[in-house]
């Protein structure tokens, strides 16, 4: 994440002050931060902490860790700093803290100020704005602020323990800054909790420290008897502690540079940024719907209730599988094994592979019949052809168009599926093999004389059977048919074009037409239109021929229950308000 976590401290004498700070570096350390002589330091530990190597190497000090300020560094003068440390984190020597990113080659750099001048800018507004005036009520917790020149500050004040102190007690803030605004808001829940985290580990040192030294010595009892002495007197005499002396940790700079380093890291890790084009489709709504389902019915379920089925039932579920084989062929394959059949079986691995396979009238015919919803029956014994042919024609449908029984020992009826996987023994009903609204693919075992040549290297057990396609309504040659069914063949026989292109050509052709869908299941479902202006609107949206009526209407089907109660919502509303009113 590209941001900087900072700690800062209001000082009685100089004001909102910026005691340490964690940036990410995605380049070479920059010259003062990471140059100069390593090998003449006396000491090196690494720690591994959620993949981040930690570091102590000792860099060579620069002007902005504080040993010595002149006009051109970006950090505090000398002459402001408290003389007990109070405003100083790191001490004069001190090179700062380095942790490695061996994922991502990020460094994450600790000390007490920023060495770039803008980013030092930067940091000591935000550390004024969150001591000063950008504090929540109780002048304790989260807030947020900023603007797009000078960043935006995830602040989080709070109070340590101090017997020292007015008050018994010092302000400080842990602030976060980035440029993206969206980013840290969205990041709010998390910040919060882990910095709360460590505002809670500090305050509980203090506070232990701070009882010791309330029982050796009380100071509120020491107090009253000096209440008349000078304010300025007593101020001047009692300047800052160091936090280190708070909360008697001599390692806590570089723990809470392991804490800030780790918290770039985590919040950067989080989240991800994903562009999103519009609103869904209308297949990822039927997806969620069908998702959604499934979830319920899961959750109904019972041990006792895994029983298999009788046989005679057919599983089937609109846009899902659930396959029915005989003894020979049993369950389908899992996911491993249906990788390995897709790598050794013959199989359909585009449309534009059936397509050269079947020979393009064979194809046409097929595909008009699965754009139109009349069942699509494959007949074979090689069960993964059969579901390789249904995964690449049910490219063509919306999914919520889609009913497949991929292998079954009896015929089904065209209610309950649209692409049926028959064993060749089965026997079809002579009422559906005559039928228009049905199209049968029968694979058999290619005869010598009707072997054609192999078209791809890995096709060789294709090249053994023969395809015969039949249907009642065979679509003639000069039939115009469906106007996505010529886009689709243009798009095939395009060499230009590759398979992943083609795939995305038809994911646009579907949901335009799932568009003229939409407002035509809104004029008739909907508003209840005549069947005049039915047909006026349909010669509009360029859908007024046969086939495509016949498509709108069978792809209305398909329509997710989303957008459906989304229409009724809008159309009664109006109604139920006017008689309210």
């Amino acid at each position: 994440m590209n941001a900087i976590v900072a700690l800062c401290h209001f000082c009685e004498l100089h004001g909102p002050r910026t005691l340490f700070c964690t940036e990410v570096l995605h380049s070479p350390l920059p010259q003062g931060a990471g140059s100069g002589d390593i090998s003449g330091q006396n000491e090196q530990a690494e720690e591994e902490e959620g993949g981040i190597q930690m570091s102590s190497r000792i860099r060579s000090h620069s002007p902005a860790e504080g040993a010595s300020a002149d006009s051109s560094s970006p950090g505090p003068k000398k002459s402001d700093m408290c003389e007990a440390s109070g405003c100083r984190s790191l001490a004069g020597g001190h090179p700062g803290y380095v942790s490695h990113d061996k994922e991502t080659s990020i460094k994450y750099v600790s000390h007490q100020h920023p060495n770039h001048p803008q980013l030092f800018s930067i940091v000591r507004q935000a550390c004024v704005r969150s001591l000063s005036c950008e504090v929540c009520p109780g002048r304790e917790g989260p807030i947020f602020f900023g603007d797009e020149q000078h960043g935006f500050v995830f602040s989080h004040t709070f109070f340590i323990k101090d017997s020292l102190a007015r008050g018994f007690q010092r302000w400080y803030s842990i602030i976060t800054i980035m440029m993206d605004r969206i980013y840290l808001i969205n990041s709010w829940p998390f910040l919060l909790g882990k910095i709360r985290g460590i505002i809670d580990e500090l305050q509980g040192k203090a506070l232990k420290v701070f009882e010791a030294e309330q029982y050796g010595c009380p100071q509120r009892a020491q107090r009253m008897n000096t209440a008349f002495t000078p304010f300025l007197h007593q101020r001047n005499g009692n300047a800052a502690r160091s936090l280190t002396s708070l909360t008697n940790d001599e390692n806590l700079w570089a723990c809470l540079h392991t804490s800030f380093a780790w918290l770039l890291k985590a919040c950067g890790s989080r989240l991800t940024e994903k562009l999103l084009e519009g609103a869904p489709t209308e297949d990822t709504l039927v997806q969620m719907e069908k998702l959604a389902d499934l979830k319920e019915e899961s959750e109904g379920w019972d041990g006792s209730e895994e029983e298999e089925k009788p046989s005679s039932q057919a599983d089937v579920v609109e846009g899902q599988e659930l396959s029915k084989c005989s003894p020979e062929t049993s369950l389908m394959p899992d996911c491993n094994s249906w990788n390995v059949a897709h790598r050794r079986l013959s199989v359909f691995r585009s449309l534009r592979h059936m397509r050269q396979v079947l020979g393009a009238s064979a194809f046409r015919m097929l595909a008009w019949h699965v754009l139109m919803g009349n069942q699509v029956i494959w007949k074979a014994r090689d069960v993964d052809l059969v579901q390789s042919a249904f995964d690449v024609l049910r490219t063509m449908l919306p999914i919520g168009c889609v009913r497949i029984i991929p292998y079954s020992d009896q015929y089904e009826e065209a209610y309950r599926c649209n692409f049926l996987g028959l064993n060749p023994h089965v026997q079809i009903p002579p009422h559906i093999l005559s039928s228009e609204f049905a199209v049968l693919v029968e694979v058999r075992a290619a005869t010598r004389s009707s072997l054609y040549p192999t078209l791809f290297d890995d096709e060789q057990s294709l090249n053994k059977y023969e395809f015969v396609v039949t249907s009642g309504s065979p679509v003639a040659a000069d039939r115009v048919g469906p106007t996505i069914l010529n886009k689709i063949e243009a798009a095939l026989t395009n060499q230009n074009l590759s398979v992943d292109v083609v795939d995305q050509c038809l994911v646009c052709l579907k949901e335009e037409w799932m568009n003229k869908v939409k407002v035509l299941f809104k004029f008739t479902k909907v508003d209840s239109r005549p069947k005049e202006d039915t047909q006026k609107l349909l010669s509009i949206l360029g859908a007024a021929e046969e086939d495509n009526v016949k498509l709108l209407k069978f792809w209305m089907t398909g329509l997710s229950k989303t957008y459906k109660s989304h229409l009724m919502s809008t159309v009664r509303s109006p109604t139920s308000s006017e008689s309210r009113n």
